[in-house]
């Protein structure tokens, strides 16, 4: 099966997000990425979790490096008994999962994801650790393609050779947007925010946008109202950290302005994303 992964940018590529191999997560840092290619290693799950928390991945690279972390906790445990095994994951399933409030339900789907694998491996003989992450890579390839049918639909709402505004870094649906866009030779431009305080629209989504060819313009972070005036900005799309079932979206610090702004100006913003089961409501979200 070919992998979800192929034809996106560095950053994008599973073993660039995370990867667990004999005993070590390696975490992309993507604090000082892309001015160097560093990978901080971890030897334990716990610090995967506080990998996680100090945003040396953010988006929807947790959500890699999470499960990884769990192989490396099968990895710990490996000469414990069968019910140790699996008593000690649950465990590290509970502590990854709590690195970060905000996401912290989607986190338990992920981590806990994880056991029935360990479990089945258990059974069979099987390494258990290798078996999470042929599970990682199963999960990404489901989850890269479920946002690349999403991206279908986003680009259908650019107009030809138009110009788009993100907000932040939407991690997969950037680089699955604009593999689509190249799919149907639809040249946009973008104007992509810094996003203080990491700068992860500086940093992260500008460099997937410029290394896959597109026409890409970093602008600071009291720009969009001036952009969207000047340059004609077609359309605005950012994604969520979590969207409750009553509609509310929550995103990076500075995304609602953004919103006040696009509609000021009558520019469609697109959130990319669904509603979290886990935050019925808005008072959910922490």
């Amino acid at each position: 099966m070919e992998r979800a992964d192929k034809g996106l940018a560095f950053m994008l590529q599973y073993e660039n997000v995370a990867w667990y191999d004999s005993g070590e997560v390696r975490i992309l840092d993507r604090r000082i990425y892309p001015a160097k290619r560093d990978f901080v290693v971890c030897t334990h799950h716990t610090q995967v979790m506080q990998a996680i928390r100090d945003m040396v991945t953010q988006s929807a690279g947790p959500y890699t490096a999470a499960p990884m972390g769990m192989a490396l906790a099968a990895w710990e445990c490996r000469d414990l008994s069968k019910e140790k095994q699996l008593a000690y994951l649950k465990q590290a399933a509970e502590t990854i999962a709590d690195a970060r409030p905000t996401t912290k339900q989607r986190m338990i789907q992920v981590t806990d994801g994880c056991l029935p694998v360990a479990e089945k491996a258990l059974e069979e003989g099987k390494p258990v650790d290798i078996a999470i992450r042929e599970h990682v890579v199963q999960a990404n390839n489901a989850r890269y393609n479920k946002i690349a049918r999403t991206a279908e639909y986003l680009v259908d709402m650019f107009p030809q050779n138009g110009t788009v505004m993100t907000q932040c870094f939407a991690e997969t649906i950037v680089g699955m947007m604009l593999k689509e866009c190249k799919k149907r030779g639809n040249n946009i431009k973008l104007f992509c925010p810094e996003t203080r305080p990491y700068f992860q629209g500086a940093r992260l989504t500008a460099t997937v946008c410029s290394e896959m060819g597109f026409d890409t313009t970093v602008i600071t972070d009291n720009m969009p109202a001036f952009v969207m005036a000047n340059e004609k900005v077609d359309v605005v799309t950012c994604a969520a950290d979590a969207i409750s079932c009553d509609g509310y979206v929550f995103n990076k610090v500075g995304t609602s302005q953004i919103a006040i702004c696009a509609k000021h100006f009558g520019i469609p913003l697109f959130v990319s994303g669904a509603p979290d089961l886990g935050h019925p409501t808005y008072d959910t979200v922490t």
